[in-house]
C-alpha cells in the first residue's frame, strides 16, 4: 500500500517538544513496531526523522490519531477501513455502514445466546404442547407505539393504553388477543421500541397515542410460555431452535400474546403467554 504522506529527513511535522518513537510507543501502551507499520500504511508519520541516524520523532499531538486509530479498531474497523477514513472517505457513510454490520452480529448473538440459556437453564417452563407452524389471521389492532426503559415497563403503560381504548369506545374481539409487538431485532437493556395491541372489532377515533391499523395475515412459529416472565429466555430457546433446524428463518417482528397474567392470577407459576415467530421457508429447503 502506498504511504499517504511524504517526509523528508529532519523536517519537523508538528511543534512542541519530541519524544522517540520507544517513549512515545510507551506512552500510548503500543510497541514500537505497532508505530513503525502504522508508518508503512500512512496511518501516522513521524513528526520528525533524523537525516543520520533515521531516528524517529513523535510529539503529544499525536496522541489524538493513536488514540483514534485504537478506538477505531476497538469497534471492529479494519486498518483498511481506517486508512479510508484519514484519507477524506465520507466518514459518516463509513461509520454507518460498520453500524449496520454491528447491529447484524448483535441480532444473530442475541439469538445464540437465548439457545445458550435454555441449555443452561435446569428449570423447565415449556407447556408439553409442541412448536407449531400455525397462521394467525389478519386481525384489525388498536395498538400504542412506545420506548420503553425495561421490559417491566410494559405493564406499567398496558393500564394507559387500557383507559384511552375505552374512552374511543372500542370493543374487544374474541377470542381476546393482546399482545407486544417487538420492533427491534435481539435483546436490549433498555430503550426497548414496542407496539402494544389489541384485537378490536372496528377502528375507532384515535386518542392521544392509541392508533390503530390492519394486521396482514402470517405464518407464525409458536410456542405456550407457562410461568414469569423473566424466564422467556427458555420458551425463546425452543422455539428459536426449532426455526433453525426445520428450515425456517425469521420474517417479522416477534409477538408475545398474553393468555392469563397478573391481571388475572396471582401466582406466576399460573401465567400463561404464547411466543409468536413470524416464518418462512429458507429458498431450497424441502418440506419435512
Amino acid at each position: 500500500m502506498e504511504m499517504k504522506q511524504e517526509h523528508k529527513p529532519c523536517e519537523v511535522k508538528d511543534s512542541g517538544t519530541l519524544y522517540k518513537i520507544g517513549m512515545f510507543a510507551a506512552m500510548n501502551h503500543v510497541t514500537v513496531k505497532t508505530l513503525r507499520f502504522y508508518e508503512e500504511q500512512g496511518l501516522l508519520m513521524p513528526a520528525l526523522i533524523h537525516s543520520e541516524n533515521g531516528y524517529r520523532y513523535y510529539t503529544l499531538s499525536q496522541m489524538a490519531v493513536i488514540h483514534q486509530i485504537t478506538a477505531l479498531k476497538m469497534a471492529g474497523f479494519t486498518l483498511e477501513e481506517i486508512v479510508r477514513i484519514n484519507s477524506g472517505a465520507d466518514e459518516e457513510a463509513v461509520l454507518l455502514k460498520k453500524k449496520s454490520e454491528l447491529l447484524a452480529k448483535i441480532s444473530d448473538l442475541t439469538r445464540q445466546i437465548a439457545i445458550v440459556d435454555g441449555y443452561l437453564s435446569k428449570k423447565k417452563t415449556c407447556l408439553s404442547a409442541p412448536v407449531l407452524i400455525k397462521t394467525i389471521p389478519e386481525t384489525n389492532v388498536a395498538f400504542m407505539r412506545t420506548r420503553l426503559e425495561s421490559y417491566d415497563g410494559l405493564f406499567d403503560r398496558m393500564p394507559e393504553m387500557g383507559a384511552l381504548m375505552e374512552k374511543a369506545g372500542c370493543v374487544c374481539a374474541l377470542p381476546e388477543y393482546c399482545f407486544t409487538n417487538y420492533l427491534e431485532p435481539g435483546y436490549k437493556d433498555g430503550d426497548i421500541l414496542v407496539e402494544i395491541c389489541e384485537s378490536v372489532m372496528e377502528a375507532k377515533q384515535e386518542i392521544g397515542d392509541l392508533r390503530f391499523k390492519t394486521l396482514p395475515e402470517i405464518q407464525a412459529a409458536c410456542v405456550f410460555h407457562k410461568g414469569s416472565y423473566r424466564t422467556f429466555s427458555e420458551s425463546y430457546e425452543t422455539v428459536l431452535r426449532y426455526i433453525e433446524e426445520n428450515g425456517y428463518e425469521i420474517a417479522g417482528e416477534i409477538r408475545e400474546s398474553y393468555i392469563d397474567g397478573v391481571w388475572n392470577k396471582d401466582d406466576e407459576s399460573e401465567w400463561l403467554s404464547e411466543i409468536q415467530v413470524p416464518v418462512r421457508r429458507k429458498t431450497g429447503t424441502p418440506l419435512k
